[in-house]
């Protein structure tokens, strides 16, 4: 039914996929400041120059051609350059490459604003789309396959070729695009020098589609169709070679081979299966080519967001392990960045110039101006919802910050005092019917915005524990991991654990969440694969192991990270679930279990929240472009 009813709206879904994958309803901002967003206009900013060594746009309008790169297998890619136009013959201009798999462009579509933006700065765009998607010809046999890596690398070369070329090349995208814009560091191309990667997975089994060893069902199903849909559709944009269809109609041809992403998962239950033959899901994820990016010496600004599925955790994760120059960006952003979802936004919220910022770390590395943007040691901006300010820190996790238990006690209650009674559980039968909703952070990944309404009800059908109200104003920044010494009536099941604050009036807001499937609960004693700042749990088939009914065993796992800041008078509270039929597989497929969670002196269950201690003086200045929300709304610039 669902196939049924997305094919029905195949043009809608076709224009609203582009959109979001392509462009990201990028709104660039021009020269000094000015906003222009996709229907065109522009309000007026301040004249002084947002950045040093920030110049005015050389030119205003651009010009594009549309062809086919031939790879080394004969494989023809769809490539569209966009160049300024009356660019002087003599005039060498670097390049920025974006790989995608939601089409280069649509028939008839001219250069989005995000381009006209670039090339207004003097630069040139070269959009490709991957080889068995698009215009392009071959087949999509996996995500980011060996092949498409190294076309990225080919991709590269061809640039440095041209006669516009200064040799100089940069890596851009969002999402899809954005993990491409990791994996073009592979092939070591010394022409390569800068990525900005944004709102990216570094482990691609955990970050989106098994979170906690979940199945992300709707999300993997729906985005498995919106895929087909775009491979075998029509509405591409053709290279302008291609006079009457005929090309394209051979290259979508090819693309009827193309993999089958959900029936693939379908058939995974640990890391190291292998639903695609001959190897498992890390032969795709950007964690397994660590070294290689590494070697690359490229600069790397990485963006995610609090409230994008597990960006944020990709952003740290690769922030603290890969070796390179690194610039790291962390919003409480939806997928893509294009909405502040702080549940505590004000027109006094701190919004981030983003264009901007993606222009200066570009002009100093591939135009080698001096803008400030790099510091001598690699830094991560982060967002503090509730104070709604930026900050930054060379290492994670950030300075004063130390975990803090709060124990599950008694009338549901939530204390920073262990248990001292021998004997105290609480029982819960699993509601199959809770939800986090249809704007969270899961469904953001194929577009639209992060929107959690007050929990208060939907919290009746979960277990909950909740504090006392805080004496102080409380700042949680990082990883707040779960300790639960629990029982199940059943042999498996999901644990699904929300942290959440409660004000005066009893309003509950969503902070953060983190899930694990009971049968990997295992923590292991090997080495995780990257930085981790939670309990490693491997995944493999090794490790797995079903509950024994009613026995009592310990779920030990972390919640996705966070930064906020909880207001004196307030509380905390821990909501523990069993299901959210928003976008999750329910496990067990039948039945409904009993949990049972401990909460006595023997078998304490908790969680450790990352507390930081307040400054005693004022932050210092962060080191980025920053305008009040409020401004950044009338103007129409990004969040």
């Amino acid at each position: 039914m669902i196939r049924r009813t997305l094919l029905i709206a195949s043009p809608l879904l076709l224009i609203f996929v582009s959109l979001i994958f392509t462009c990201d309803g990028a709104r660039a901002q021009n020269s000094s400041g000015t906003t222009t967003t996709q229907q065109g206009g522009t309000t007026p900013a301040a004249a002084a120059p947002p950045y040093r060594g920030f110049t005015e746009p050389p030119y205003k309008e651009t010009v594009v051609q549309s062809l086919y790169v031939q790879m080394r297998d004969g494989v023809k890619l769809a490539v569209d350059v966009v160049l300024p136009k009356d660019l002087p013959a003599n005039t060498r201009i670097p390049a920025i490459i974006e790989q995608t798999r939601y089409w280069r462009s649509k028939k008839g579509q001219g250069p989005n604003s995000y381009q006209r933006f670039f090339a207004a700065h003097g630069y040139a765009l070269v959009w490709v789309d991957v080889r068995g998607t698009g215009a392009s010809f071959g087949s999509w046999p996996t995500p980011w396959s060996r092949e498409e890596i190294e076309d990225g690398g080919e991709i590269v070369d061809w640039i440095t070729r041209q006669p516009w070329s200064n040799g100089k090349v940069g890596a851009m995208g969002n999402s899809y695009a954005g993990n491409a814009a990791l994996f073009i560091n592979v092939p070591n191309r010394p022409a390569l020098k800068a990525v900005i990667a944004r709102h990216f997975e570094y482990d691609e089994f955990r970050d989106v589609p098994f979170p906690g060893g979940v199945l992300n069902q709707w999300l993997v199903k729906t985005w498995n169709d919106y895929n087909h849909q775009l491979d075998l559709n029509p509405g591409v944009r053709p290279v302008d070679a291609d006079t009457d269809g005929s090309m394209l109609a051979e290259a979508i041809k090819s693309h009827a081979a193309n993999i089958d992403i959900n029936k693939g998962a379908q058939l995974v239950t640990y890391r190291d299966d292998r639903p695609f033959g001959s190897f498992s899901i890390d032969r795709f994820s950007p964690h397994s080519y660590e070294r290689e990016i590494s070697r690359s010496g490229a600069g790397i600004n990485s963006w995610g967001g609090w409230f994008d599925a597990g960006t944020a955790d990709a952003v740290i994760k690769s922030f603290m392990t890969l070796k390179n120059p690194t610039r790291a960006i962390i919003g409480a952003w939806n997928h893509g960045g294009s909405q502040n979802a702080s549940p505590y936004s004000s027109p006094t919220s701190e919004a981030v110039r983003q264009p901007l910022e993606w222009l200066r770390f570009f002009d100093y590395y591939l135009k080698g101006i001096e803008t400030g943007v790099m510091p001598k040691e690699p830094t991560l901006l982060y967002y503090t919802m509730g104070e709604e300010k930026w900050k930054e820190t060379k290492t994670w996790p950030v300075e004063g910050s130390a975990p803090v238990r709060w124990y599950m006690t008694q009338d549901n209650g939530l204390s920073a005092n262990a248990p001292t009674a021998s004997s105290g559980a609480d029982n819960y039968t699993v509601d199959f019917e809770a939800t986090t909703g249809e704007q969270n952070r899961w469904r953001t990944q194929l577009g639209g915005p992060v929107n959690y309404p007050d929990r208060a009800v939907e919290d009746r059908r979960l277990l909950t524990y909740t504090s006392a109200p805080l004496t102080e104003d409380t700042e949680i920044t990082g990883y707040p991991i779960i300790n639960l010494q629990v029982a199940s009536t059943s042999t498996d099941g999901a644990f699904f654990v929300y942290l959440e604050d409660v004000d005066e009036s009893g309003k509950v807001t969503y902070l953060t969440e983190g899930c694990l499937r009971a049968l990997h609960r295992k923590v292991s004693p090997e080495r995780p694969p990257y930085w981790m700042g939670e309990p490693y749990h491997s995944f493999k088939r090794k490790d797995g192991a079903p509950l024994v009914p009613g026995q009592v065993t310990e779920l030990r796992f972390g919640l996705m990270p966070t930064s906020v800041l909880l207001r004196r008078g307030h509380r905390i509270r821990i909501a523990i679930a069993g299901h959210d039929k928003s976008v999750f597989a329910r496990i067990p497929a039948e039945g409904t279990p009993v949990i049972t969670v401990e909460r006595n002196r023997g078998r304490a269950s908790f969680v450790e929240l990352p507390i930081v201690r307040r400054p005693s003086r004022p932050d210092a200045p962060v080191n980025l472009l920053i305008t009040p929300a409020g401004q950044a709304r009338k103007s129409g610039a990004t969040q």
